[in-house]
């Protein structure tokens, strides 16, 4: 267990949990380089996940699940990526989905706790799917170009959905459309095994690669009308306590190149020094930067998930302080794996170092929503009202 994260463990639960979710981070860790290099999620790491029933943690005790609180959550996420991100942000969605719908419950009730039980029982993994190319964020208002188009009972859906995270290692799909009979948005639950469905292997991206996020192609993929398990205007948007697991897993990035840093910094003694370079003056600034940008991310993380828990009548409130947390803790973890990679200096740039991923997977989190300008026009937004 990390030394930083040691201090956010409040009891017996945290200890059991925080075990499971190591176990998880020491496999994925063997297996990060193959996954970066081949741009896919690790098998071998996704049955050590299903072997610690990782998936149904978010799910009600009465389901088969932990029952997580919003900070147990990201406790246990922000510890799965300090072994790899990756694992972490893909993962993530799925509990978050889980938590999701058990706490709102924006589905018919029969059907949730049919996929409840089925993620209990056989630890079956899910994601959302609603980004494509043509209209980018969700979050920005895109309708979806996948269409849906209702045929003698049935509904016929074709389009392609882009970071289709864990794409060919989910067991179900939770894809967005338009759907055409009802002239809105709906979401429908697919079976990775229907018909007309394909993984088209796109994901060639920078940072993140073992995310395995590529495209999910929808050809003539014919489902039930209960298949078609949620509709955009139905429900009222309110503010996702959940969503939290983004800064929470860029966080455990930047935790982990602290460490990788320090280990650096104490083991390297160039043939100029008598020391490492632990003892030079502007290494023990950067490393004392780390430690207090890092302070600050994990106070204001944590309070904020504390505050989501303990007092839920707020949280209707509470959708801009989730997206300056988000805000705060990506840019922090920028910075620190920035600092990281300037005590290992040249060296940090081969591939034979741990930084260069970090330095490149940790970007990842300020094109993850909700966007900086977003967050800030919000809070301006909610000063000027004042």
């Amino acid at each position: 267990m990390n030394k930083i994260l040691n201090s956010f463990i409040k009891n017996e639960r945290h200890q059991r949990l925080i075990g499971k979710a190591s176990n998880i981070a020491e496999e994925a860790r063997l297996h990060v380089k193959a996954a970066d290099r081949e741009a896919a999620f690790s098998d071998e790491t996704l049955n050590v996940i299903k072997q610690e029933e990782y998936p149904s943690f978010t799910l009600p005790a009465k389901y088969g699940g932990e029952d997580l609180s919003l900070y147990e959550f990201l406790l246990l996420q922000e510890t799965v990526a300090v072994g790899d991100g990756s694992t972490a942000l893909s993962m993530g969605w799925h509990l978050g989905i889980m938590m999701e719908l058990s706490e709102d419950r924006p589905w018919k009730q029969e059907t949730f706790e049919r996929l409840a039980w089925e993620v209990a029982s056989e630890q079956r993994v899910v994601n959302r799917l609603a980004t494509e190319a043509g209209t980018g964020s969700p979050t920005r208002g895109g309708v979806p170009e996948t269409k849906a188009v209702k045929r003698e009972g049935r509904y016929v859906l074709n389009g392609r959905k882009t970071f289709a995270s864990m794409a060919d290692h989910l067991d179900y799909y939770i894809v967005s459309a338009f759907v055409e009979d009802l002239d809105e948005v709906g979401w429908f639950l697919i079976d990775r095994h229907q018909p007309g469905l394909r993984v088209d292997k796109t994901w060639d991206t920078l940072g993140m690669r073992g995310t395995e996020s590529d495209d999910l192609v929808l050809d003539g993929v014919e489902v039930n009308e209960q298949d078609l398990v949620e509709v955009k205007g139905q429900s009222k948007p309110s503010p996702k306590g959940w969503l939290l697991h983004i800064p929470a897993c860029y966080l455990g990035i930047a935790v982990a190149a602290r460490d990788a840093a320090i280990e650096f910094a104490t083991s390297f003694q160039p043939n100029s020094l008598d020391t490492t370079i632990s003892e030079v003056g502007h290494i023990r600034d950067k490393i004392g930067e780390m430690e207090w940008k890092l302070m600050q991310a994990h106070s204001f993380m944590y309070a904020t998930a504390r505050k989501w828990d303990e007092e839920p009548e707020k949280r209707k409130k509470m959708g801009s302080e989730l997206a300056a947390v988000k805000l705060t803790v990506t840019n922090a973890a920028n910075e620190v794996v920035d600092l990281a990679m300037r005590i290992a200096g040249g060296r940090g740039l081969s591939k034979q170092q741990p930084f260069e991923k970090f330095y490149r997977d940790v970007r990842a989190g300020l094109h993850n929503p909700p966007m900086d300008d977003a967050v800030l026009r919000m809070l301006a937004g909610e000063a000027l009202d004042q």
